[in-house]
């Protein structure tokens, strides 16, 4: 008797899992594939590319949910009022319509049914991976940050005229105006770096992560400081480049490295840098950490 009522509770559990997983995949599938569509092909707003690591995101936090399935089941069922609280918000957004608002409801309805179904143990199980998700969520929040970026697209405009001046070409610059050649490049405020930035500081985190890293504060400080001078080194070579290819006229190197795949490129071979920057830190910091002990025992 008893057996048969773990079988039917077990059943009934299963078919409420299959029957959310299904509701969610209705409501947000074809939310999810608008990301992906606008993110590969550049069809989606400006501010919403910004949000294009989730590409990789997204698929890496579904991973780490997957693989922490077991740990879950174990977990004890235990409702926290704060996920009837989000589940409710979600919701309310979601029927809003207004696109903002239905975008952040699904990591609102996510982080709602770890804390309904398992409380905040649930919710710090599944935390890494709620957190991709809500920063691959695309926001406005790169278009409130754009009236601060004048002092960056200023620094940026200035060490490119520099770079440029030390290679021998006339180059005179106006703020954020570089003139070379009697052309002009505007280094515009979606052209100071924040969605480079914004990737990396992302990769970074799955990076971070992926090699256990992220425990160590040390090594978290150090790398992501490294990593948000690494961004910005590459943005202002990327604006040189621009710059020194439309002050000469060539148009199609221009085209390629600012609208086409080169963009793309250059991102991807900066990002690679961060492994080896990462694998260094973690053998720098894991043998300074052995020393240290054997330095105190010999005092």
């Amino acid at each position: 008797m008893a057996l048969q009522q773990q079988i039917k509770h077990r059943n009934s559990v299963q078919l409420l899992n299959v029957g959310i997983l299904g509701i969610l995949v209705l409501l947000y599938a074809p939310l999810l594939l608008h990301w992906l569509d606008g993110w590969l092909n550049k069809s989606i707003s400006i501010e919403h590319e910004y949000f294009s690591h989730g590409i990789i995101g997204l698929p890496f936090a579904a991973y780490l949910i997957w693989m922490n399935r077991k740990k879950w089941r174990r977990l004890q069922d235990t409702a926290h009022p704060l996920g009837a609280v989000l589940l409710v918000t979600g919701g309310i957004l979601y029927l809003s319509g207004i696109p903002e608002w239905v975008n952040v409801s699904f990591p609102a309805i996510l982080a709602g049914l770890c804390l309904w179904f398992k409380g905040i143990a649930g919710c710090r199980l599944q935390a890494f991976p709620l957190l991709l998700i809500f920063l691959a969520t695309p926001t406005a929040i790169p278009y409130l940050l754009v009236p601060y970026t004048l002092p960056l697209q200023s620094f940026i405009a200035g060490t490119a005229g520099f770079i440029l001046n030390q290679v021998g070409m006339e180059v005179i610059v106006d703020e954020i105006n570089i003139y070379v050649g009697g052309r002009i490049v505007e280094v515009a405020p979606y052209c100071a770096g924040l969605k480079m930035l914004f990737t990396t500081l992302y990769v970074s985190l799955m990076l971070l992560y992926w090699t256990g890293a992220l425990s160590s504060r040390r090594t978290t400080t150090w790398f992501l400081s490294c990593a948000i001078v690494i961004s910005i080194t590459a943005n202002i070579i990327r604006n040189t480049l621009l710059s020194f290819f439309h002050g000469t006229g060539r148009e199609a190197a221009f085209k390629w490295l600012h609208d086409s795949w080169g963009g793309d490129l250059y991102s991807a071979c900066m990002l690679l840098l961060l492994i080896p920057l990462l694998n260094w830190m973690n053998d720098y910091f894991s043998t300074d950490a052995e020393l240290q002990p054997k330095a105190e025992s010999q005092r």
